[in-house]
């Protein structure tokens, strides 16, 4: 078979850190074309836009790196040009027109993967097989990083359908619903949000899934980040450190391992391209869409960046 051929849509920080490493190490994939306003990719053909990118016909697949405010008509243009279809997270703004593009991937009989790359980390597996068959008492998860750092400059998270902390928030929750062995449901939330942004700098949730979950989000964190779920069960307590890379049970390393989150993304989605699948899951976009439902509003101090 001849390599899966890769249009990229978005050259952004993530881009150029994850998916242009990731895409190169994956066997039978190629990158052939970038779509982007304000950069270029050496080695490949170069597009203004995903239309111009489509036009050009050299492709396979799409993977959509842009923000999600707009990404649907790009999404939809892929899949109307007969394209598969990968989205980084979150797949959409809204889940009204993610069930619209779903049902257009299926008509067409093509592939649509939402990614979830946090689940694809070192360790998440295992938790999800330790905590199979146990009685879970409570669920933490604790998620508090710098946003200075981690998102610089970057205005479209401020605003509507740009998530806020959910942007790194909504990683803990495709953890949380992978791993969980009943589904959790959003019960309440207090969402704190800057006087100046249409979206939290941090949230408070309390969900349940047959125990309490609770989970702290804040973007005001000061020195080292924390990417941590704390498990209590009926067996002791697991927690996932490092954003899924780290495994101890009672304080004793279970599983660790390095980043390859990305890699095992386009791995899967060569995969489903190849046997005519989907992998759609929407899960942890609809918890973060009741808690903005079902949350309350506490104003914040200004954020200045």
């Amino acid at each position: 078979m001849s390599d899966l051929r890769i249009g990229l849509v978005g050259l952004g920080t993530i881009a150029r850190a994850q998916h242009l490493p990731a895409i190169e190490a994956t066997a039978g994939m190629v990158l052939t074309d970038v779509a982007s306003r304000n950069a270029q990719a050496e080695g490949v053909a170069n597009h203004p836009d995903v239309d111009a990118l489509l036009a050009a016909g050299g492709v396979d697949a799409v993977s959509l790196c842009t923000p999600p405010q707009g990404r649907f008509e790009q999404a939809m243009s892929v899949l109307r040009a007969n394209r598969h279809l990968m989205l980084e997270k979150p797949p959409g703004a809204t889940l009204s027109e993610l069930e619209l593009l779903a049902a257009e991937a299926k008509s067409r009989g093509l592939t649509i993967f939402a990614t979830w790359h946090s689940r694809e980390a070192a360790a998440v597996d295992a938790c999800r097989d330790w905590l199979a068959g146990r009685t879970l008492h409570r669920t933490h998860i604790d998620w508090a990083e710098d946003v200075r750092k981690w998102h610089p400059g970057q205005q479209w998270i401020w605003q509507a359908g740009g998530l806020g902390v959910f942007d790194p928030g909504i990683n803990a929750l495709s953890i949380l619903t992978a791993v969980l062995p009943a589904p959790a449901r959003m019960v309440g939330a207090e969402l704190h949000v800057p006087s100046n942004c249409q979206t939290p700098i941090a949230a408070d949730l309390m969900m349940d899934a047959g125990h309490p979950v609770t989970a702290r989000l804040d973007w005001r964190q000061q020195g080292a980040d924390i990417w941590q779920i704390r498990f209590e069960t009926d067996a002791g307590t697991a927690i996932l450190s490092e954003g899924g890379a780290r495994l101890t049970i009672d304080g004793s390393e279970m599983q660790s391992g390095g980043n390859r989150e990305y890699a095992r993304l386009y791995a899967r989605f060569g995969d489903l391209v190849a046997r005519g699948d989907s992998d759609f899951d929407l899960a942890p976009l609809r918890l973060v869409a009741d808690a903005f439902m079902n949350g309350r509003i506490h104003a914040a101090p200004e954020f200045q960046d």
